[in-house]
């Protein structure tokens, strides 16, 4: 039997263990796709704002699934490697930004970006395998000065638990298992999560939670 039953089963947990930053000056920052179901429990859970953490990795150019980077539609953030040419980053951010802009059209829906300054992040996702994009991205959100960086996981492996620990103020997961076979293999439910199930979830708390 898996540790999760669903997305929205992580999400209810997940949310226990965070009941101290309750109605806080706080923004959970669901990561897409399959972070949003999960944001969206802990935010109504917590009473604070649900947004999107709008990021991708840079990879390196001889394997991408390496993240050097990442890269957001204002910053970037990215790991001298001798071997990875300044033009290669440019391209990159450049192809990366495309893509963001069309998430960000198609999320967002016209809403304008959350100012992050002097605010407690939430950071959650279904899971975390490497954990590499998600420390590039903490890297870029530092520079907006929020009070705090939570990273909230259901689960992840412990090497990747113990990076993120030097990156963010904290990290809650659930579940740290002695062998990862990957995300998925610890929900009993793990279906892909559409652009389309992304915004009626978005679309679901701003009808509720008029936006807050």
């Amino acid at each position: 039997m898996a540790t999760f039953i669903d997305r929205l089963d992580a999400g209810e947990r997940l949310a226990d263990k965070l009941n101290k930053y309750k109605n806080a000056a706080g923004i959970v920052l669901a990561i897409p796709r399959g972070g949003v179901p999960v944001g969206y429990v802990v935010a109504r859970n917590l009473g604070l704002p649900l947004d999107l953490l709008l990021t991708k990795k840079i990879g390196h150019p001889s394997n991408k699934e390496y993240a050097i980077g990442a890269v957001s539609l204002t910053d970037r953030y990215v790991v001298p490697h001798a071997d990875v040419s300044q033009a290669y980053i440019e391209e990159e951010t450049e192809r990366v930004r495309a893509r963001l802009l069309e998430m960000q059209q198609k999320f967002r829906e016209g809403r304008p970006l959350t100012a992050l300054k002097g605010q407690i992040l939430i950071i959650v996702d279904d899971g975390i395998a490497t954990g590499n994009t998600l420390m590039a991205a903490i890297g870029m959100l530092r520079r907006q000065e929020p009070a705090r960086i939570v990273v909230a996981v259901p689960v992840a492996p412990s090497d990747s638990i113990q990076r993120l620990k030097d990156v963010a103020d904290e990290v809650v997961c659930l579940h740290i298992p002695g062998n990862f076979y990957g995300v998925g293999a610890f929900y009993d439910n793990f279906d892909q999560v559409s652009d389309e199930t992304v915004l009626e979830y978005i679309d679901s708390y701003q009808h509720e939670f008029g936006g807050k």
